[in-house]
């Protein structure tokens, strides 16, 4: 079957490789000149089961009300001129109890653990390199009523299956001996064994070359005009560069989905949720972290990556903005600063911005809609290096006709 994926980033290079190894002719179309060049591009690094919490839980509203006179707070709220900003948010607000938070974070944590496990077996056929640490995270609390608060929410993930081990800092500067400096300041740490970390974009296009030794045909720095249908068929892609044409489609444009997908027809309650990254050099300090986590006071994440360090932090409702400048990094920075003190070189940062594809419940969307030749792996959020494999397996599935190997409850259009 020949079959067009739009989009290179990490869902749609991972889609083209699920298809290619079941056999199917694919072209690959982007905007770029290369994979993972816009939201995978200098993403946190982590692959993390052990972080699949929902931003959408009972804290957060309060928090983007602080955000409005304060700007160190994990979610800011941006006023825009955007009515769908609106309209996404008060879904999002919906999603804010208790209830809602568990329900969603499960769907995810489903989702993130079977998407490890085709992460590794690819992984394991291709034998990629791309600064892969194992060994699991560590989630630092300063606060030891946060940290209480932290270890009584595991149960929702521990009660799925993983595996999540609360420890006090002697332990968790044993598990990560960069922290010994400050374990003085830690009420304590969530370790999760399993999560491990790696460069995204990195893998991404050893992978896209891999798709091309296989025959995918990637039509690279290829803007898509439009898609024209015809009642329950996508007809064919118009691009700047000529047209597509294939038995099948799939959408995995990220945050620029839903403006496609509205030009046929179909509502996509998605919305782009700016992050601010910075990657330092290592430069042989050894001061600096081996194995990743989160500063859970400052919603701070970092990964090692090779010799560099890679730090994201804030989740900024801003629209399709992702400008920025040295003051948006100084908190971070700080942080940085404040965990691995002679862990890298502070004064040299190269500073970055990107959206994240999300949906008020903190789930992607797969499957189709109203056409029938039209799959859709998209809003995988702010855990797209960790849902990636797992939502490319399932799409590759859905197109041949096959059940998925995980339940996909809460993870459809209609679910959304």
């Amino acid at each position: 079957m020949r079959v067009a994926v739009l989009g290179a980033g990490i869902a749609g290079v991972t889609t083209a490789y699920a298809l290619a190894r079941d056999g199917h002719e694919v072209t690959v179309i982007d905007r770029q000149p290369l994979a993972a060049n816009e939201t995978s591009f200098s993403n946190a690094g982590m692959v993390a089961p052990g972080h699949a919490y929902t931003w959408a839980s009972p804290r957060a509203p309060m928090i983007l009300l602080k955000s409005l006179w304060r700007n160190d707070t994990s979610l800011r709220f941006k006023f825009s001129t955007d009515p769908r900003l609106y309209t996404w948010s008060l879904r999002f607000l919906r999603e804010c109890n208790a209830a809602s938070a568990a329900r969603n974070t499960g769907n995810k944590l489903r989702l993130c653990l079977y998407s490890q496990a085709q992460l590794q077996e690819t992984v394991a056929a291709t034998g990629i390199e791309y600064d892969r640490v194992t060994g699991g995270a560590v989630y630092l609390y300063r606060d030891k009523a946060l940290f209480d608060a932290g270890v009584r929410n595991t149960r929702v993930l521990t009660d799925l299956g993983l595996e999540l081990e609360a420890v006090d800092p002697q332990r968790a500067a044993a598990i990560e001996p960069a922290l010994d400096a400050v374990k003085g300041r830690l009420a304590g740490a969530i370790y999760s064994p399993s999560d491990e970390s790696g460069d995204c974009h990195g893998f991404a296009n050893k992978l896209a070359a891999i798709c091309a030794g296989l025959g995918v045909r990637f039509r690279w720095s290829t803007t898509i005009r439009r898609i024209e249908a015809s009642a329950d068929r996508i007809e064919k892609v118009v691009t700047d560069q000529g047209d597509v044409v294939a038995d099948a489609y799939v959408m995995a444009l990220g945050c620029y989905a839903p403006i496609e997908a509205r030009r046929i027809g179909v509502t996509l309650p998605i919305y782009p949720v700016k992050g601010y990254a910075l990657t330092l050099k290592v430069g042989g300090r050894n001061g600096a972290p081996r194995l990743s986590g989160v500063d859970e006071q400052n919603l701070v994440a970092w990964s090692r990556l090779g010799d560099r360090l890679r730090l994201t932090a804030t989740a900024e409702f801003a629209g399709y903005d992702t400008s920025h400048r040295p003051a948006d990094f100084a908190h971070m920075l700080s942080v940085a600063r404040g965990l691995f003190p002679g862990g890298a070189d502070f004064d040299d940062p190269f500073y970055w911005a990107g959206l994240r594809p999300m949906t008020p419940k903190g789930t992607p969307i797969l499957g189709q809609a109203r056409h029938r030749n039209l799959w859709f792996n998209t809003g995988l959020g702010h855990m797209g290096w960790t849902m990636s494999h797992g939502t490319a397996r399932v799409t590759a599935d859905l197109i041949a006709g096959r059940a998925p190997g995980v339940d996909l409850t809460g993870m459809r259009l209609a679910d959304a």
